[in-house]
């Protein structure tokens, strides 16, 4: 394990160790999207890992798809994520927002224009989504132009270049969890016969679009992606060639230099193998639920240069500092993952302040 607290080179920065804050909706933004006044607090409470990817932050109105979710394009956003960047650094710590675009995954009444969500074709998920009326289904989308399809890439350069204005160290883009970048990649929400459907090709060109635009905006050593190959969520099935289109998409986006490559692993380890050999920058993994006794395998045996984790994380602001001294963890209350207070937020005690001296 002892490899995990070992500086490594990621984009443009050397980060302090090679543990990774993953992304998580938490659901206390501001109506508008700004971030809640305890964005800053959280995140800083969490900067002794090496990196901070923070919740999904939609990157236009159209790309809200849950309640109360932050946004990176407007000045008020820009005005409160300066608070939580400097926060984070101001404790050492390096943060890239992610840019989620939720698509189909969205519902009227949780974003700021009440419109029919936008997919790369009208298909609905099959889900449920919470709204302030309670659960309800989830619409079908409208299926985007080839020319709205555009305007959305050049949506997430302008976010992208927001986020580096609040403060961030860069952007990862959100392509995995079955939100609008996996739903082009897969045949069950993807049924478009222009450019962007049909051929692995094409389903793949709107990834590999936007973090070109992307890296054109504010450079590919600060921006990197996260996919999820393999997910099956929410209706999406990528089908017999889902393996061959992450193989064909990493290494056409390997060519832009992004500066990581964030895979939420589903269980092919034959794909993921071959995913670390074409990928030759640095490779964050996540793998749901690992149990504590293997944290630090996937960096020792060389098949990651650095590790996610999430409900850990969460529950202990001194994650780092229980690893090293093989500490009792907090347990992640469920109950306060999504909206709420600081109750289950910022509260969580360190080591210290549960056990003063």
């Amino acid at each position: 394990m002892s490899k995990l607290f070992d500086p490594v080179r990621v984009g443009r920065f050397t980060l302090a160790n090679r543990l990774v804050m993953a992304p998580m909706t938490r659901s206390r933004a501001q109506l508008d999207g700004t971030p809640g006044e305890l964005a800053a607090k959280y995140y800083a409470q969490r900067a002794s890992v090496g990196l901070i990817v923070t919740e999904g932050t939609q990157p236009s109105d159209d790309g809200q798809g849950y309640l109360t979710t932050p946004g990176i394009y407007t000045d008020a956003h820009v005005e409160g994520w300066k608070k939580t960047t400097a926060a984070a650094h101001g404790r050492g710590g390096r943060i890239f927002i992610q840019l989620m675009h939720a698509g189909r995954m969205s519902h009227p009444d949780n974003t700021p224009h009440h419109r029919q969500s936008v997919a790369p074709s009208a298909i609905a998920p099959g889900a449920g989504m919470f709204t302030a009326k309670g659960m309800q289904d989830i619409p079908a989308p409208r299926a985007l132009t080839t020319e709205e399809v555009q305007q959305t890439i050049a949506d997430f350069a302008f976010a992208a270049r927001r986020a580096v204005e609040a403060g961030a160290d860069g952007v990862e883009i959100h392509g995995a969890n079955a939100y609008l970048i996996q739903q082009f990649f897969a045949p069950s929400a993807n049924v478009r016969t222009d450019e962007y459907g049909g051929s692995i090709e094409n389903r793949a060109r709107f990834a590999i679009e936007v973090a070109k635009a992307i890296a054109a905006e504010i450079g590919a050593e600060r921006t990197a992606i996260r996919l999820s190959p393999g997910t099956t969520m929410w209706g999406i099935d990528e089908g017999i060639q889902g393996p061959e289109l992450y193989r064909y998409l990493v290494a056409e986006l390997d060519k832009v230099g992004l500066a990581y490559l964030h895979i939420l692993h589903q269980g092919n380890e034959s794909l993921l193998s071959d995913i670390r050999k074409l990928w030759q920058g640095a490779l964050i993994l996540n793998r749901p639920g690992r149990p504590r006794e293997q944290i630090g395998a996937d960096v020792a045996s060389g098949l990651a240069d650095l590790e996610s984790y999430g409900a850990m994380v969460l529950a202990n602001p001194d994650f780092v500092v229980r690893l090293k001294t093989n500490a009792p963890m907090n347990e992640a209350r469920r109950e306060g993952f999504f909206g709420g207070t600081e109750r289950f937020y910022t509260d969580y005690p360190t080591l210290s302040e549960a056990h003063p001296a």
